[in-house]
């Protein structure tokens, strides 16, 4: 029934095995993946057709992950997988990223990627596996795909390159980097390190490319055995005619167009070369029109990099190694935690930071279980930021990703719970655009977190850089506009402090690049954030030592684990009668540690000494504040440590004779009280009339002392030995009983005993 084929590869310790013809038969390509444990099943489906007025190539990536795959149900309210979660979003555009370049140009055809996770043991990284299917799916199916691709992560740890780790193991390292390859070249590379040199990260790219070449050669081996016939299609070139045309008509007017350096107007003479362009083919219509406006657009490249390549000239007149103007400020919103105002040229971001407290934390639900951050950056791309109308609300995939860059680049100089034990978020809103908001996120983030007073390690600078390459000659560009990233070969873009690199980011739109592209990359790209960082400095150079006035306080308190119980309460009661009264925000983990927050410092002092009240042993000979909560016929009980209660006996309500506890105290009455005695089990005895009730004093002891209790056997009827007599013939506990028997046994009582109170044994012997 099933016409299965199967490849394994011993590879990073596992096995590794891709599999087709058993699952998902009537899509073009499928392929099941496992390595361990994990298993991911990748469907690729494409239209026989395209539609028609269609220019555009629509590849649809969708990574999913189930939880069955881990044993776990989804939590909250709806108990089935949703729309996609961010990782989900991450992954998905990992694998697009890659595998776009690879498919011919003028190939339209629609193609969804779909890929489930359907087992996952907790070690193995799914996205990896994911990658991997995808490539080996697309390979089989027949479609016009350039590859394989084979995917690897990189640790780094103890000074080693570490093949495909865990997800723990990757974060307790120095650097976790993702790279997908082809057989010959890098296309792809995401990653997030702490301060890493230029030259260990290349070194893990390359690591990574080595790793690779085994799962490329694996995939051929499995398309070998299972390919279908490959699609024919006719991708020939046939707008040489079109395109002579064209450039004896506008080809001047473009090359004018690129020279001017204001965005705005360059965009203004670019469409008006493009309508004489529409104008000269309007008589033809249909698809000779559309045919000349994607010529058009092939016009706009060659001018440009040829431009680049052959004078060093840029479309806004720089160097290619020089970065725009910079003007960075700090403090730009009055009520917000910490702002900036970052612009780069025509690209700009306001960037706004809010701490919070624990409760604030995201809480994500995925395949390892539950989780919580208490660092979120989130970027946002309105239309206007560009000039233009278009869709506004939910985050798109872009904007989802472009915040996962700047979340890597900013973490790892975040400070330690222990240190700053807030809740951070971070925003950035681009208000212009022209090139790398996302590294504009960075920088803006940086300095808006130091204006917030987060302690970073050091301040995070980000760079664009970009790449025309034309053979063997080439030109690498520091921070591109955006036309330079949608004309040219690559986007690159590294973020790091003065002392490293914190993440890099490549995407390739030519079939890979070699190593030495890459290293001029790197060092080129070490200069430009050099000089970014400077001008921050002159905004901001370090964070600010005291928080907004609008933002929470948080103090910690460390106490032992066996008074945690004390301090919550049966059933929280106490701690929430901590926060009602006071009003601050109380939190405390099963260490013992106790977070109190507030924007108020008075309430946290209040919250902080209840707490220490609680936990604190009370000192015999010292005055506390109290407040009775109970009074009792013989004194009134006293609660002067959070939870701890004494007695002030009505004796010790004052000096002189109290015959009622009611005609001194009432309860809820604010009291002083020193402490007088601690008996073995904890009792604590308390006076009110040694300490004065205005000012909290101690107050000499004005009562006569009683005069001693004379011995007890100097008392009438000598000492307790001599009253008893003979123990026979007491008539106390005995009660005149008489002399045993042998053996032990009591002779039978006498008259005048008490038979109705004998002993049972007693009576029976009667």
């Amino acid at each position: 029934m099933f016409d299965v084929k199967t490849v394994k590869l011993e590879w990073g310790g596992k096995t590794l095995t891709l599999e087709t013809g058993r699952i998902a038969r009537q899509a073009d390509g499928a392929v099941l993946a496992t390595y361990g444990e994990t298993v991911v099943l990748c469907a690729v489906t494409a239209a026989k057709s395209v539609k028609e007025g269609q220019d555009f190539f629509p590849l649809t990536v969708h990574y999913q992950e189930k939880f069955f795959a881990a044993g776990r149900i989804p939590g909250g309210f709806f108990k089935r997988e949703r729309g996609a979660t961010e990782k989900e979003t991450l992954v998905s555009r990992l694998i697009d990223r890659p595998v776009r370049p690879l498919f011919p140009e003028g190939f339209y055809n629609e193609i969804n990627v779909i890929a489930h996770v359907l087992s996952y043991d907790g070690e193995t990284e799914p996205d990896i596996v994911a990658m991997i299917a995808a490539s080996a799916a697309l390979t089989i199916s027949g479609l016009p795909f350039m590859g394989p691709i084979g995917a690897a992560r990189v640790g780094y740890v103890d000074g080693e390159y570490t093949l495909n780790p865990s997800q723990p193991v990757a974060a307790a390292g120095a650097l976790d980097l993702v790279v997908a390859a082809t057989g010959n070249a890098v296309m792809m590379v995401e990653s997030q390190a702490r301060e890493l040199p230029e030259d260990i990260m290349l070194g893990a790219v390359l690591f990574a490319h080595d790793s690779i070449k085994p799962v490329v050669n694996a995939i051929i081996e499995l398309a070998e055995k299972a390919a279908k016939e490959p699609w024919q299609i006719d991708l020939s070139d046939n707008t040489v005619d079109i395109k002579a045309k064209l450039k004896t008509l506008i080809g001047a007017d473009i090359a004018a167009a690129y020279k001017l350096t204001d965005k705005s107007a360059r965009s203004n003479a670019l469409n008006e070369a493009r309508a004489k362009a529409k104008a000269a083919y309007a008589a033809e219509g249909g698809q000779t029109q559309a045919v000349a406006g994607k010529v058009v657009k092939k016009l706009e490249s060659e001018i440009v990099r040829g431009a680049i390549l052959k004078d060093g000239q840029r479309i806004d007149g720089r160097t290619t190694t020089q970065v725009r103007p910079i003007e960075a400020m700090v403090g730009f919103l009055p009520r917000t935690h910490g702002s900036a105002l970052f612009t780069r040229g025509e690209t700009q971001a306001i960037c706004t930071t809010t701490l919070g407290t624990k409760d604030a934390e995201q809480m994500i639900d995925g395949l390892e279980g539950l989780s919580y951050s208490n660092f979120m950056l989130h970027y946002n791309f309105p239309p206007y930021s560009v000039g233009e109308v278009g869709r506004f609300g939910a985050p798109s995939r872009r904007d989802t990703g472009h915040g996962k860059l700047a979340w890597r680049a900013l973490q790892a100089v975040l400070p330690s719970k222990e240190d700053f034990p807030y809740t951070i978020r971070v925003v950035s809103d681009i208000t212009e655009s022209n090139g790398s908001s996302s590294m504009a996120t960075v920088c803006g983030g940086a300095l808006s977190m130091m204006d917030a007073g987060v302690p970073l390690i050091r301040p995070v600078s980000g760079i664009a850089m970009g790449l025309i390459l034309e053979g063997s000659e080439f030109s690498v560009l520091s921070d591109i506009l955006g036309d330079e990233d949608h004309l040219g070969d690559m986007d690159f873009k590294v973020a790091g402090t003065s002392e490293g690199i914190t993440t890099m980011q490549m995407d390739i739109k030519i079939a890979g690049i070699t190593r030495e592209i890459f290293a001029a990359a790197l060092t080129q790209a070490k200069e430009g954030r050099a000089h970014i960082l400077g001008e921050m400095t002159k905004a901001l150079g370090t964070a600010r030592t005291e928080l907004s006035a609008h933002a929470p306080r948080i103090e910690s308190i460390q106490i032992d684990k066996s008074k945690i119980r004390e301090v919550i309460g049966t059933g929280g009661k106490v701690i929430r009668e901590i926060v009602a009264e006071t009003g601050a925000k109380v939190d405390i983990d099963d260490e013992g540690l106790i977070k109190i927050s507030s924007s108020d410092p008075a309430q946290i002092e209040a919250a902080k000494a209840w707490i220490l009240g609680i936990v604190e042993e009370a000192e015999v000979g010292k005055v506390y504040d109290g407040k009775v909560v109970n009074i009792v016929d013989f004194g009134a009980f006293v609660n002067f440590m959070g939870g701890k209660d004494g007695l002030v006996h009505v004796s010790e309500m004052r000096n002189e004779r109290v015959e009622k506890p009611t005609d001194v105290v009432a309860e809820g009455q604010a009291v002083k009280v020193k402490v007088l005695e601690i008996d073995p089990r904890g009792k604590v005895r308390l006076s009110m009339r040694l300490v004065d009730q205005e000012t909290g004093a101690e107050m000499e002891d004005t009562r006569p002392p009683r005069e001693p209790r004379e011995p007890r056997g100097d008392r009438p009827g000598g000492d307790r030995g001599d009253r008893r007599g003979p123990r026979g013939d007491r008539g106390g506990r005995d009660g005149g009983r008489g002399p045993r028997r042998e053996g032990g046994e009591r002779a039978p009582r006498e008259e005048g005993g008490n038979p109705d109170h004998m002993p049972a044994f007693l009576k029976a012997d009667d």
